[in-house]
């Protein structure tokens, strides 16, 4: 009986965030802690759902003409400094490495927080004419940036991995509209197959990416009152290629400066998703992310065990076209193993046995609203493949409910301070100014993102601005 109750979940999620948290991710197996503080192991359960984000990316990325490629993990320091704002705002996060073996270096390396420095270099050597434009370049890695806050596993860590797209255009049009095109990837990404609804717009001076004209992000709101950023998009203008030469001779024979992009998507979304589907029992997942999608689970008697497992294989064929696993270990109980499924996640479970033998039909647990439906084997597939799709769309749906019925309008910082104490986004409207974003900080909120909606006066200086969204952000 113990170990059955420490298999589970023994934190309530609306009691013990952090805890039932800790222990969803840790005990579902998506990842486990290191000897190292704030880089965590991503188990084969957890690194699934990143390659199901890498690959439905990857694969829309290349649709748009992007390529991937891959720059060194260190940044001599000497280039890490070619972009003052860039190195302003990232050099309190930087680890550098100043030995190799015993012998100290001659310049220290940074270990890479992000790649514009090292990636730019390059770019100023293959980037001469027009006809070398556009440069759609991506990369998949592992990032360092050594927070000094407390870590969060998934949401704030020190070591985390994404993606990071570097673009280069002969115009502004052209930049501007990959700015479009990939937020609309992400949207796509975090609501077809994460199902989490977010906010998506602008970010203010104050927030933006350190060495950006603009930046643009989707911002979640989680549970336990706080938000998280999720994929992002910067324009970054021709700052970088001036820093760094980056300079090409136009169709009239001019020499002008390219204008450029970054984008990324990290694995902060898997704890994102986590947290926002997550109940008692432990992880919701959507099925278009889930690594299994059904599980079938023969209870097995040893009289007629044989003919179980046969029809519970035979189902397996039938579902091929999901992602559909067959627990047939026998040392485990079919209870221990229901538990376990649902500590998991799956989104769909199938019991046969017996009883369900003799009418010809199984049973389908959909892992969601706990329903449990007795079908006939004949309709298995169907019923499945409907039940899979009702669910994915059920989550986005309850994740829009809870944003919608979780943001406060505000006609001033105190309103925002309200919005942030009652765990809600506050909306206001907001300049954007550094100067206003250090009002609003006092209140322990911060602006999330300014949308293209009701214009007015900000609610800290007065002057024009437009709806905003604050909270308080891990």
């Amino acid at each position: 009986m113990k170990e059955e109750q420490t298999l589970g979940i023994t934190a309530k999620k609306d009691e013990d965030f952090s805890e039932w948290y800790t222990q969803v991710i840790v005990k579902s197996e998506l990842v486990d802690y290191t000897s190292v503080s704030g880089c965590f192991a991503f188990r084969p359960y957890g690194y699934a759902i990143w390659e199901k984000i890498v690959a439905e990316v990857d694969m829309r990325l290349k649709k748009m003409g992007v390529q991937n490629v891959y720059f060194p993990l260190f940044i001599p320091e000497k280039l890490f400094k070619k972009e003052a704002e860039h190195v302003a705002g990232f050099a309190p996060e930087v680890a550098w490495v100043t030995h190799g073996g015993d012998t100290k270096l001659d310049e220290r390396l940074a270990v890479r927080p992000t790649s514009e420095t090292i990636m730019y270099e390059s770019y100023a050597k293959w980037i001469r004419s027009w006809r070398d434009l556009p440069i759609k370049y991506n990369q998949w890695n592992n990032v360092v940036r050594w927070e000094f806050r407390h870590p969060t596993p998934l949401i704030r860590t020190r070591e985390f991995l994404w993606n990071e797209g570097h673009s280069a255009f002969a115009s502004r049009q052209e930049a501007e509209q990959e700015i479009k095109d990939i937020m609309a990837l992400w949207k796509e990404i975090t609501e077809n197959y994460l199902a989490v609804s977010g906010l998506a717009g602008k970010k203010s001076e104050a927030e933006k990416f350190a060495g950006a004209e603009a930046s643009y992000s989707i911002e979640f709101l989680l549970p336990n009152g706080r938000t998280a950023q999720g994929p992002d998009a910067h324009f970054d203008g021709q700052g970088f290629a001036k820093a760094f030469g980056i300079r090409f001779l136009n169709e009239e024979g001019k020499h002008e400066y390219a204008w450029q992009n970054t984008y990324a998507i990290t694995t902060r979304m898997i704890g994102i998703m986590a947290m926002i589907h997550g109940d008692d029992r432990g992880l919701v997942l959507p099925p278009n992310i889930a690594p299994v999608q059904i599980v079938i689970v023969p209870i097995v008697f040893d009289k007629g065990s044989k003919e179980i497992l046969a029809a519970a294989k035979k189902l397996q064929t039938q579902l091929s076209s999901s992602r559909t696993k067959l627990d047939d270990r026998d040392e485990i109980t079919p209870g221990r193993k229901f538990n376990e499924w649902e500590l998991k996640g799956v989104p769909l479970r199938i019991e046969i046995g017996p009883k369900d033998l003799a009418k010809n039909q199984a049973v389908i647990v959909r892992r969601d609203t706990k329903e449990k439906k007795a079908v006939k084997i004949s309709s298995i597939a169907r019923e499945a493949e409907k039940t899979l799709a009702d669910m994915q769309q059920q989550l986005l749906k309850k994740s829009e409910k809870f944003l919608n019925s979780s943001i406060a309008v505000a006609t001033g910082i105190k309103g925002i301070m309200e919005a942030v104490k009652g765990k809600k986004i506050g909306k206001a409207i907001f300049c954007g100014s550094k100067k206003c974003e250090e009002k609003v900080k006092e209140t322990e909120a911060k602006s999330l993102c300014i949308t293209a909606g009701k214009q007015g006066k900000c609610i800290v200086c007065g002057k024009p601005g437009q709806t905003a969204y604050f909270g308080k952000s891990y």
